[in-house]
């Protein structure tokens, strides 16, 4: 072990995830990911597909989740800087509804891991950002759900720049709110 270091925090779960970096006057190297190290850290999902996006300076996207097939990730920002989020949607979680945020670079090399049962989002913060990230599970296109980003009930305290227009897509417009994912919730029984 000490190959890499996990932070935590106050949803269970959720971990940040910083390799050991190795150095020297020629650049550095660091392994991104290893199975066996992973499974060390109680992280032992199998990635199926791994994703990277670009975006520009106030582009954000999400909060994304998938329905009946839901996904772990875990995401880095290979350049730039994101501020990055997930939400829990576990139903029995003492943490039910609750986010928490962290900023992932290029610099930080951080990485966040988000068990399935999460809705996820970013925010970018650089002139440009490249996003990638792994999943447990293959993406479904009508499998899509999401929250609306600025939810007053989950009040995610984006770091929102100021005097650069915020970018969203037209579907991460009409995502609706945490109310109404719990009504349509209870009504499935679930």
């Amino acid at each position: 072990m000490g190959k890499l270091t996990v932070e935590t925090c106050e949803i269970e779960g959720l971990r940040t995830i910083i390799p050991a970096l190795y150095g020297d006057r020629r650049g550095y190297f660091m392994e991104t990911y290893n199975y066996n190290d992973f499974r060390e850290i109680g992280i032992d999902g199998v990635f199926v597909q791994d994703n990277q996006s670009s975006s520009t300076r106030g582009v954000l996207r999400g909060l994304h989740f998938q329905i009946k097939y839901p996904q772990d990730k875990l995401v880095r920002v290979v350049k730039g800087e994101v501020f990055d989020v997930a939400v829990d949607l576990r139903e029995g979680s003492k943490t039910y509804g609750k986010w928490h945020g962290v900023r992932l670079s290029a610099e930080n090399k951080k990485q966040f891991y988000i068990p399935r049962g999460f809705a996820h989002g970013f925010y970018v913060l650089s002139e440009t950002a490249e996003f990638a990230y792994k999943c447990t599970d293959f993406y479904h296109a009508n499998d899509e759900g999401g929250l609306i980003w600025n939810d007053t009930d989950i009040a995610i305290d984006w770091p929102l720049l100021k005097d650069v227009p915020l970018t969203l897509s037209d579907k991460d417009t009409r995502w609706g709110s945490f109310r109404e994912y719990n009504e349509a919730h209870s009504r499935m029984g679930n």
